[in-house]
């Protein structure tokens, strides 16, 4: 009989999660799109689970071009009031707006650092940081770095990205590495 693969706790409850942890959570991510998508869907967990925004991914997907920064930064009053009427997604106008506004933020970002990517990976100086966590209880809600990050997107117009939202994001996206030490994604310390 196969041994069972050792995870991190969080994700025990449910196989969603154990399937976004296995596949995603701390695998490191380049691609703008999916960066954009991933601090998007953060934000709208404000007050919320992972778990309640994470089943409606697919929804967020759909109702907001696949995150197509350019089509996102053009949505009008006509477009936010049928967001606010899609029980797929958390109809918060002010989470809603906040989509819209940080893709025009995002645009802007691409436009002076050629990459959303080159820029927000300079927060870690470009390579994720592997934490050494025994327990969930080592894990940090935020960081010095989170903290830097969430002041430097606020500067540039980002909404629903405090300190809190910026670290669950560089989790997410493998910006660090905070699977615990006996987890099968675990990576070594260099």
């Amino acid at each position: 009989m196969p041994k069972e693969k050792i995870r991190c706790s969080w994700c025990l409850k449910d196989e969603l999660y154990m399937q976004y942890h296995d596949e995603e959570w701390g695998i490191p991510q380049h691609d703008d799109r999916h960066l954009f998508e991933m601090l998007c869907l953060e934000g709208a967990q404000a007050g919320l689970s992972w778990y309640s925004i994470l089943s409606k991914r697919n929804n967020y997907r759909k109702a907001f071009n696949n995150f197509d920064a350019k089509k996102m930064a053009k949505y009008n009053d006509e477009k936010v009031e049928a967001l606010l009427q899609d029980a797929g997604i958390v109809r918060n106008r002010l989470k809603v707006h906040a989509f819209i506004q940080n893709a025009k933020a995002f645009l802007a970002v691409q436009k002076e650092f050629g990459s959303f990517d080159k820029y927000i990976w300079q927060f870690v100086s470009g390579k994720p940081m592997i934490n050494k966590v025994n327990s969930m209880a080592d894990v940090p809600a935020k960081t010095a770095i989170s903290d830097a990050m969430s002041k430097d997107l606020l500067k540039r117009g980002f909404k629903f990205v405090g300190s809190t939202i910026c670290y669950a994001f560089m989790q997410a996206t493998g910006m660090v590495d905070d699977h615990v030490k006996d987890c099968w994604k675990k990576k070594p310390q260099p």
